[in-house]
Formats: structure tokens, sequence, C-alpha cells
């Protein structure tokens, strides 16, 4: 048996019930499909995002990224999402979906993949993947998890609460960055909502919320089908078009998907991405000290992201313990980094827990049979990625401020009373949204802990592991100027 697995007895009931624990943690087999299946539609953009970004980027030699090749990169990002969000569900048998990392991804395609060839970027990927393993079977990740006070855990669900509010908002073009000026976001175009992709959204938001208050059970499922019918119509009528055309910019776009009825629904996956790495290349090609600081900024962002999202996922769920750590803590956490190194062997970069399972957990998902289902639902939609694309973000989106709103809900489980907790808490929930960085939010309550409690003269209290990791987060913050010197 795995450590860290759950020392509840196992549920009476059989089959799928017994195996998965449905009924003893209060849900139905219809519930756990129905939640998987809205965790799915929520972050299936990923399918079409993860090539977006992959492919802006240039290796050392002036070629694109994964060779340039779109489907390629989206039947890979959905392969390994499907594989390893079902090991999640049946390993763990927890309601948590795993993808490419967002800002991972970008991290990597921008700031690591310039260096060197995209094979050796992608070896790294695998060698940081295979650190944070090691760290988990040591013991040591969950050690950390153990070491956070638990009002920080609660301060970090909420930040990730936000964080997931600007991301829906930023999407939909509810919020646009202003692009110059002291301002750095506005309401929609110049301070007015403009468009029908921002009417679509806004008519899902008043949807979800209102079927959330009605207590309707399906209610984000039903709000994400019906605006996805909405936006056919609208596109049809309309003939809209995306955000980035070839004749230039068009701010009432859709920012993501098109919602057009595809040509065909079924399309042969292009597989020839996988096991496109080389483990050892990034050393030769950037040096020992350069790869060595990008392993470490990869793998601080992984270890902490993965921490918030589950510790968010199951706040939201009701499953965390008197010490806020979920069951089968090991299990999920070996999976995560499994996930990591399979994301670079299969050219897609490190994947990761996604926090957009907090949709399906919203709507009632409890186990690892709505991982599954999400899981076998990627898999799917390597063969149906036409039928997925016409999903737009604007539809989807308003699923994210709607569990926004219920993990900020959790707040009041803060001491405000309390400045030795309540700064920290305050700086993680603040800086996730602004700096879009679940993880530089954590690392700034960490440190903000860590110095109040010092200058309190209350350091013996601290977690020696909390000491530690601060440390790491003043060289995670500072890793620009250290590569400068140290280069």
């Amino acid at each position: 048996m795995l450590p860290g697995v759950t020392t509840t007895s196992p549920s009476r009931a059989g089959g799928i019930d017994g195996f998965f624990r449905i009924s003893e943690r209060g849900s139905t087999v219809a519930r756990e499909l129905r939640g998987g299946l809205v965790t799915f539609l929520t972050m299936a953009y990923i399918i079409v995002l993860n090539p977006i970004i992959l492919l802006q980027g240039l290796d050392e030699n002036g070629d694109q990224l994964a060779g340039g090749d779109f489907a390629a990169v989206a039947a890979a990002t959905a392969l390994v999402a499907g594989v390893l969000t079902i090991l999640m569900g049946v390993v763990a048998n927890y309601p948590l979906a795993l993808a490419t990392g967002l800002g991972l991804n970008a991290f990597v395609t921008f700031s690591v993949a310039s260096q060197m060839t995209w094979a050796d970027a992608m070896g790294l990927v695998v060698i940081e993947g295979l650190i944070i393993l090691g760290l988990v079977l040591t013991g040591f990740r969950e050690a950390v998890f153990r070491a956070v006070p638990s009002q920080l855990k609660i301060a970090i669900s909420v930040g990730i609460g936000l964080f997931l509010t600007i991301i829906g908002l930023v999407d939909a073009g509810f919020v646009r960055r202003t692009g110059a000026g002291p301002v750095p976001v506005e309401l929609g175009i110049g301070g007015q909502l403009q468009g029908w992709p921002v009417a679509v959204f806004a008519l899902g938001l008043i949807m979800v919320f209102t079927l959330h208050v009605l207590k309707v059970r399906g209610g984000i499922l039903i709000t994400i089908v019906t605006m996805t019918i909405v936006a056919i119509i609208v596109e049809k009528v309309a003939d809209i078009g995306p955000t980035f055309t070839a004749a230039g910019y068009n701010p009432v776009g859709w920012s993501l998907n098109v919602p057009a009825w595809p040509d065909s629904i079924v399309d042969k996956p292009d597989l020839q991405l996988l096991g496109e790495f080389n483990l050892l290349g990034s050393w030769e090609s950037a040096g020992i000290v350069v790869t060595s600081l990008l392993i470490f900024t990869l793998l601080l962002a992984d270890f902490f992201d993965t921490m918030g999202t589950m510790t968010a996922i199951g706040a939201e769920a009701g499953l965390l313990d008197e010490e806020g750590m979920p069951p089968n803590t090991q299990r999920i956490l070996i999976v995560d980094s499994l996930a990591a190194a399979a994301g670079g062997a299969a050219s897609v970069s490190s994947n990761t827990s996604y926090i957009e399972s907090a949709s399906g957990v919203a709507d009632g998902a409890r186990t690892g049979l709505a991982s599954v289902t999400t899981g076998v639902l990627f898999l799917f939609a390597m063969f149906f990625a036409p039928l997925v694309d016409i999903i737009p973000s604007e539809a989807a989106v308003p699923a994210l401020v709607l569990v926004g709103f219920l993990m900020m809900q959790q707040v009041k489980g803060i001491d405000w009373d309390d400045l030795e907790i309540a700064v920290p808490a305050f700086l993680t929930i603040v800086l996730m949204p602004f700096t879009y960085s679940i993880t530089a939010g954590i690392g700034a309550g960490f440190l903000a802990f860590v110095l109040i409690k010092l200058v309190k003269g209350k350091s013996a209290s601290v977690h020696p592991l909390m000491w530690t990791i601060a440390a790491l987060f003043v060289i995670y913050f500072c890793i620009h100027p250290i590569t400068d010197w140290l280069t």
C-alpha cells in the first residue's frame, strides 16, 4: 500500500461505487460523471491554447518550437492530459484533472527553449519532473505541505479563487489590458462593454449564478452547453470571427475558439511528437549554471502550484482533514510529479494539476470517477478535436467566476485580527490574481509569515521547513539578478 492513503474504512458498496467511495463521500455516479464532463468543458481550451503558446516561440536556431506542427501539439496535449487525469482518478481517487500547465508552458517557450533546441528543453522538463517525483517518494513534498499553517492554506485557496475570477473575466474580454497609461486594466474596451462575445459571457454569468442561487443541479454544465449553442447562433448571424485574424486585430472577436459548426467532427490524431526529447542536451546547450537555475525555477513553480491547487479543490469538495490535508496526499503528489515528466516526454511542456477542476467539484464531483470521466473525454478529444473547438471561452469561463465566488467564502476561516497570519494571508490572496501567478502569491505569503515571526521574536515557533522554503523563495524572486551574476 502506498504511503499517504486514507485510513478510513472501505465502503461496503461494491462495483464502481465501492472502488471510488462515491456514496461514502456523499455523491452519486451520475453526479461524478456530470462533474467530470463540466471539468473537461471548462479546461478543454488547453488543447487549442497550448499549441498557440508553444508555436509562438523560437529555439536557439530560430526554428519554430515543436516543429511548428499545431495538430501534433494538440493531439499530444490531449493524450497526456487524458492518461494522467485517468491515473489521478484511479490511483488517488481525487477529483483533480491534469494538463499542460499554463504559465509553465509560457516560461518554457520564451525563457527556456530560446536557449536550446525544443528537444533539449523537453529533456529539462523531464528532469524537473523526476526530481519532484524523488521529493515526493522521500516524503519531503508532503512534509512541506504539512509545515504550512492551516490559515495560510485557506489563504492559498481564496487567492486561487480570485485568480480564477480574473482569468475568467480577462478570457471573456469583460476585463482587458489597457496596453498604455497608468491604468493596467479596464472594463471592456475604453471602459465600455462591446461585442457579442462579451454579451454571451455576461448572459452566461447571469445564468450560472441564477441557477446556483436556485440550487439547480448541473447548473454549470447547463450554462456551458446553453451558451455554446447561443454563441453558435450569434456567430452564424453576425459572422464575428476570431480576435486575431490574417487581416489584423479584431477587438470584438471571439477570444479563442470561434463557435462555428465544423466541416468534420472526427479527425485522426497526429502523435509524432511523442518521445521527442533530449534528456541531457540542455546542459551542453545552455551550460550547467543556467540549466540548473532553469530547473530550479520550474521546480519551485510546479511544486507550489500543485500544493495550492489540491488544497483549494479539497476545501471546495469538503475533503480536507483537520490539518488541511486531502485524502491520499502522497498518491496525488506522485501522479502530479509523473505528469510533469510525461509532459516533457510527450514534447508538450510540463503537465500539472488544474484549478479548473474546481468547476466540476462545484457541480458535485467528489471522487476519482470524475477525473476518469474527464480523462476519457480528453482521449476522445484527440479524435473529436473539431467538436471541442466549437466551445468558446466566453461560454465556459462564467463557471470560473462562480467557482471564484465559492472559494472566496473560505476567507472567513482566517483570523483577520491576528496580524501575524492576516498580513501573510492578505499578500497571498491579492498577489495571486495581481501577478497572474499562484507561485508568486504563495511565495510572498510564506516570506511575510517567516519575517513577521522573526521581528516579533517568535522564530522558534516557525517550522524548520518554513525557513528552508522562505530561503528558496528568496532565490526564486531574485532569479534574474542571480542568473546575470553567475553568467
